[in-house]
């Protein structure tokens, strides 16, 4: 009997704890005849990734002898691997049994593309995480239906901005094509930037609830930090450096300055402030390596700038955790109607 595709489940561990050990048990009794684990450690000190190698001996590990961050080391996993598929996952997640078969029916479906399935609460499973990622377009990431009950809603495959890469699933030859993840950004927007680069050369990005995971929508690492704010603005600031042509980007630049001056205050307010300059301080350090992958990417697209913002919002969801709901709303109803006028002159 022919097997099928063989998938990579590629689990990044960085002190997660009996988390990794939950997840690589529940990726274990996946319903699927031809998969591996390789869990990739990234110099982790509380000895999770011993503890999940003596437990489960018929797993693949590799241990870095540093961290190395979300991207590079997921790059290192997709490097060691020939399968013909892979799944990026997070070790803060559980999955159903049926999962990997649902991302392979989709892409027997879709064909080359990026996917995501349907992200449920780990502590309550009615209540929805991400059923895809969405693009606002001063480069703003967020997660749709984050904490929506689900209600069957979100229950067919659609197109989307960008996979989640808390569990994204593709082939190695389109991760091969794109370059992998981009290691600059070390953590956070990883997922949006791949998803963007992909949508410049027409690989499409695209959900599917056929595909059930479970997660902890507050996440295990960093949590809310200065490094969190830091790294989650200077790669907004990265990602627009690099994917916008430097015509659309110069006419956005009012508009960005605006969206700028609201944010400062928004992490003032946070006690963030130092995270802003340090944020200005690295883009203008790295301006050698951003004109780099400027013109790489420039120099490899297919698509325009304004057949890509068609797809891309206008407002954005904020968690009630960073930002109140009032807030919240004052701020969407200043960044929608600025996002509106600048698609105007773009």
């Amino acid at each position: 009997m022919k097997k099928s595709p063989s998938i990579t489940v590629i689990i990044l561990n960085y002190n997660a704890g009996k988390i990794l050990l939950d997840c690589v048990s529940s990726v274990l009794k996946s319903d699927y005849d031809n998969f591996e684990v390789l869990v990739v450690d990234n110099n982790s000190k509380d000895q999770s990734h011993k503890d999940c190698k003596k437990k489960f001996p018929q797993i693949r590990m590799i241990e870095n002898n540093e961290n190395f961050g979300y991207c590079e080391g997921n790059n290192i996993g997709i490097r060691n691997t020939d399968s013909e598929f892979v799944v990026i996952l997070n070790p803060d997640t559980l999955v159903e049994t049926t999962w990997l078969k649902g991302f392979i029916d989709s892409y027997k479906q879709f064909g080359e593309g990026l996917y995501q399935p349907k992200f449920l609460s780990i502590d309550n499973k009615k209540i929805l995480g991400s059923t895809g990622n969405k693009i606002q377009l001063f480069g703003f990431g967020y997660a749709r239906g984050l904490y929506v009950p689900d209600e069957g809603q979100y229950n067919k495959p659609e197109e989307i901005n960008y996979a989640s890469g808390t569990c994204l699933f593709t082939s190695n030859k389109i991760m091969q094509k794109l370059g992998m993840f981009d290691s600059f950004i070390f953590a956070y927007h990883d997922d949006l930037d791949l998803g963007w680069r992909a949508s410049q050369i027409g690989i499409k990005s695209w959900y599917n609830p056929k595909s059930i995971v479970y997660h902890h929508l507050e996440g295990y690492s960093f949590k809310w930090s200065k490094l969190k704010f830091f790294l989650i603005e200077r790669n907004r600031h990265y990602c627009l450096l690099t994917h916008y042509s430097r015509t659309t980007y110069y006419k956005m630049l009012p508009s960005l300055i605006l969206v700028q001056i609201i944010i400062s205050i928004f992490y003032l307010k946070k006690g963030m402030l130092s995270s802003i300059f340090k944020v200005f301080f690295d883009i203008i350090k790295n301006r050698k390596k951003i004109k780099q992958k400027y013109d790489e990417i420039q120099n490899n697209r297919k698509i325009s700038d304004k057949e890509i913002i068609l797809n891309f919002k206008d407002d954005i969801f904020v968690p009630e955790n960073i930002s109140t709901k009032k807030v919240n709303t004052i701020f969407n109803i200043f960044i929608g109607t600025l996002s509106r006028m600048t698609r105007k002159i773009i």
